[in-house]
């Protein structure tokens, strides 16, 4: 629901009840994930998309149908019928489930604060049960930014503090994501299927090196949502005017920027300055640290000699085996932006566990699911 924070926001503040038709479930091809959703107020107003336009008719309907009655929340399955392709159905070939339900804010009234803070862009991680006993479908319970504190309820204590907890995981992680509760008289009696909806901070892209490719670099990356910084312990090439899509530009040391960093699993660092003064003491250092990817720019007799320097430095092989060296996919780049696209291309593979291959070689779903291991936390309270 998070993908139209603005929107049912703007209908909370205006204590407007709308109807809410969230995807809780995917296969195949279908285009987006778990999460997305649509919603269509009394008046006919619609925001959002679940399909990328297969099957928005029928949801609409759909929403129309619950938000009219005030039927409980009901959920609805669509997908590809080789019987009759033009029939209500995902042509692209995938299955979707989706659940929707009438919200009336004054009945929900924490999702206010939850979608207040989502718009405007701080941390918020929103349970949403999808799975369970009719009197608790639909409920939610939010988390807002790093603190213990939590809003709305599930029913009952011990089962709010178990979904809290999890949800405090996922947003650390910065995941969207199913979890499974209950079932026991530890945690929540009756078994429920929630949806957590997570908007992190952005990732990081940390970028060493301030050369023509980091500008090129920081563009794309800011395109793609990261929070981008370029470091440089070269004052003259480490300036804001050089790289005006970064979020900010540090001259330091690389390694000592980097030690003083926060990092995540997400964090993605990128080293461009092919130089072994700056390159062996950054690289040992990020190898030994929990960041989701390392790529080092250089030719391959660059790369053979910084391997041995490294291994000279104490890095394992194991350690080694984390390094995208040289960095980027091949795709015959030549120019800084288009090797921007290259080391991009290989980042998006990498975190989403891609071939990197043409779509027309491999065979499968196009719009593959990541399964992600749920984080300590969320393992232990599950």
């Amino acid at each position: 629901m998070l993908n139209i924070a603005d929107t049912l926001y703007r209908w909370c503040r205006e204590a407007r009840p709308f109807a809410l038709a969230t995807v809780v479930d995917v296969s195949g091809s279908a285009p987006l994930p778990p999460g997305t959703a649509l919603a269509v107020a009394a008046d006919g107003e619609a925001a959002g998309s679940i399909s990328g336009g297969c099957v928005e008719g029928a949801v609409y309907d759909l929403c129309r149908q619950v938000l009219d009655s005030g039927e409980p929340p009901v959920r609805a399955s669509f997908g590809y019928s080789d019987d009759d392709a033009f029939a209500v159905g995902l042509t692209c070939g995938g299955e979707l489930e989706v659940l929707v339900q009438r919200i009336d804010p004054a009945d929900q009234a924490h999702l206010t604060s939850a979608l207040d803070a989502a718009t405007g862009g701080r941390p918020v991680a929103v349970a949403h049960v999808v799975y369970g006993p009719v009197h608790l479908l639909g409920r939610t319970l939010s988390v807002l930014g790093d603190g213990n504190a939590y809003d709305g309820t599930l029913g009952s204590e011990e089962g709010d503090r178990t979904v809290a907890a999890q949800a405090r995981a996922l947003l650390r992680a910065g995941r969207t994501a199913r979890v499974e509760i209950g079932g026991d008289a530890d945690t929540c009696p009756e078994k429920l299927s929630l949806l957590v909806h997570a908007q992190a901070p952005p990732p990081r892209m940390l970028i060493f090196g301030a050369v023509d490719f980091a500008a090129a670099l920081s563009q794309a990356g800011h395109f793609l949502g990261y929070h981008v910084t370029v470091c440089d312990a070269r004052p003259v090439f480490a300036t804001p005017a050089r790289f005006p899509h970064a979020h900010e530009v540090v001259v330091a040391w690389p390694h000592d920027y980097l030690a003083a960093a926060e990092v995540d699993s997400r964090t993605v660092v990128c080293v461009l300055t092919h130089d072994a003064k700056f390159d062996i003491p950054l690289l040992r250092l990020a190898l030994d640290l929990p960041v989701g990817y390392i790529g080092a720019m250089g030719s391959r007799r660059t790369h053979e000699h910084r391997q041995e320097l490294l291994l000279e430095a104490g890095v394992t092989d194991l350690q080694l085996a984390r390094l995208h060296s040289p960095i980027g996919l091949d795709l015959g780049a030549h120019t800084p932006e288009e090797t921007a696209v290259a080391i991009t291309a290989e980042i998006i593979a990498h975190t989403r566990r891609g071939t990197g291959l043409p779509l027309s070689r491999v065979t499968g779903p196009i719009h593959r699911r990541v399964r992600v291991t749920p984080p300590p936390a969320v393992r232990a309270a599950a």
